[in-house]
């Protein structure tokens, strides 16, 4: 039965809060109530974050989300044409299981990930079917089951958000320069998508996507402790190295808590073994398409 987290307060009260908060706790009220007197059952979702990437007060600050088993209702959001156009079907069905009572926008990239790979075990079972190409017979192709209940979390650095904030200090290795930077949430990822899809006039008639400099300004907040946009913008556009570019996004991958999307790859011609990438093909919420 979902309870909310132990200590849990909201932040704010009903006067305070803009309509679509007001909404996101109107619904999530409801959904608690429907769970409770249907006795549906549900899971608990471990984080990869482990919730240090929240802060102390947030209902995932204990590294856990609760989300119900997928139904008939949930598959009628994962056929829809109309939210597939918008490319945003998995973040609604995501939204549906989801028992916890939680603003969607605060996740982070990897625990976003971590529903996503529950969302298709509550849904469809564990077993993930898919046909791969076998590096090491050149045009085989090879149909492996994997296991997704085996997929376990990338190992990082957990004492880096002992502070629960998202802000972090990289020294770039040429300029020497010191940038802040924070890690990426599912708001942080649709403001960036946003802002890239208005650039695309200007990108088709100049020819240069400018996909990377966007997202960078977007995750930089500072510059040797200035805070200021345009310092940012100025520092992106014109004074970041491409090598100090590169180690800063390798950084930032390297501390993110996310899952270890990869499998062991068995030749089934050669019996050759390889770490490879769990392809996520349109059968990982569309089995038997």
């Amino acid at each position: 039965m979902a309870q909310l987290p132990t200590g849990y307060e909201p932040q704010k009260n009903a006067m305070e809060m803009s309509d679509e908060e007001l909404k996101s706790n109107l619904m999530s009220d409801y959904k608690q109530k429907e769970v409770k007197k249907s006795n549906f059952p549900t899971e608990i979702i471990p984080l990869p974050s482990k919730g240090l990437l929240y802060s102390e007060d947030h209902p995932l600050a204990n590294g856990s989300i609760e989300m119900k088993y997928m139904t008939a209702r949930e598959e009628d959001i994962l056929t829809s044409q109309n939210l597939i156009k918008q490319g945003v079907v998995l973040d609604k069905l995501f939204e549906s299981l989801i028992i916890t009572p939680i603003n969607y926008g605060d996740l982070f990239v990897g625990d976003k990930n971590a529903i996503m790979v529950a969302a298709r075990v509550l849904g469809y079972g564990k077993d993930y079917v898919v046909e791969i190409d076998d590096p090491f017979s050149p045009g085989t192709k090879q149909k492996v089951t994997i296991d997704l209940t085996q997929i376990e979390h990338k190992e990082v650095d957990y004492s880096l958000f002992d502070h629960r904030k998202n802000e972090f200090d990289f020294k770039l290795p040429q300029s020497k320069r010191v940038v802040t930077f924070r890690l990426i949430t599912h708001k942080i990822d649709k403001d960036i998508q946003t802002e890239i899809k208005g650039m695309n006039k200007t990108a088709v008639r100049s020819g240069i996507d400018r996909g990377l400099t966007t997202r960078l300004k977007n995750i930089v907040t500072a510059i040797d402790g200035d805070t200021g946009r345009a310092t940012i913008n100025h520092f992106v556009d014109n004074e970041l190295f491409a090598l100090d570019s590169r180690a800063l996004r390798t950084h930032m991958k390297e501390i993110s808590p996310d899952l270890d999307m990869t499998f062991t790859f068995v030749s089934d011609t050669t019996g050759e073994v390889k770490e490879m990438d769990i392809p996520m093909d349109v059968s990982f919420f569309w089995p038997g398409t």
